[in-house]
């Protein structure tokens, strides 16, 4: 790219010399050497996908997508992955807004406490269960998907990520909620809030506090949304760019 900057820049002072040489005089005028470097890499640039190989663009999407997934991961997957990350962390359920607002102004902001403490802490024992659906969806990633992330939007990636792994990742984080969010303490906790408002609870419909799904949503939602900032890094940061074949990739 440096040597096609060089031939341009002869170019364009030819043209500021001499403003009545037409392209082609100008071009004829330049060694066959220089029309080489300048024509072949026009091409390439036209061509785009062709500056690399359909087998180094597969497996440097697969490199790049187990590279954000993995850290995605094993970032939210740890202790304080959720809680302590104010991007994904889970609050209260909106629904339930006014049930903290009262605890809180009744002196129970531990009890309020404690249940947000304890979504998170269920999100982060769910999330590893990820890895494995998506490593299959890389598995499957064919030459059409490679060129639709390569080529895509920012976030193409996270977008293939959720066509084709979410809707098994919710029925698998499902369970696996419900038995964190029962031994985390969170339905417990859950308990004790609603004794505590008493017969307020009977105002709330019975779909909107269903933690267990709630708690699979903001976890999918948090998940994907730290899979999309390890992939925008790659993107836009050269040094996230761990091996020859991703530089190759997404430095041509």
């Amino acid at each position: 790219m440096h040597t096609l900057k060089a031939m341009l820049l002869i170019l364009f002072t030819s043209i500021a010399i001499s403003v009545q040489a037409g392209w082609q005089d100008l071009l004829n005028e330049l060694p066959d050497s220089a029309k080489d470097v300048l024509l072949s890499n026009d091409a390439a640039d036209a061509a785009g996908v062709t500056a690399i190989s359909s087998e180094e663009m597969i497996a440097g999407l697969k490199e790049a997508l187990n590279t954000a997934s993995a850290l995605a991961v094993n970032s939210l997957g740890e202790q304080g992955g959720f809680l302590d990350n104010p991007t994904v962390r889970i609050p209260m359920p909106e629904e339930l807004s006014w049930i903290e607002k009262g605890l809180r102004q009744a002196g129970q902001q531990d009890m309020a406490d404690e249940f947000v403490i304890t979504i998170n802490r269920a999100a982060e024992q769910a999330v590893p269960l990820a890895l494995d659906q998506f490593q299959s969806a890389i598995a499957n990633l064919t030459v059409k998907d490679a060129e639709g992330i390569l080529y895509g939007s920012e976030d193409a990636a996270t977008k293939y990520f959720r066509k084709h792994s979410e809707s098994t990742l919710r029925d698998e984080f499902l369970p696996i909620v419900q038995q964190t969010t029962s031994s985390a303490g969170v339905t417990s906790t859950y308990q004790d809030i609603m004794r505590k408002v008493g017969s307020f609870s009977s105002f709330l419909q019975p779909e909107l506090v269903d933690l267990d799904q709630y708690v699979t949503d903001k976890a999918l939602d948090g998940l994907f949304a730290v899979v999309a900032q390890e992939e925008k890094r790659i993107r836009d940061d050269p040094v996230a760019r761990s091996s020859e074949l991703l530089k190759k990739v997404f430095d041509f």
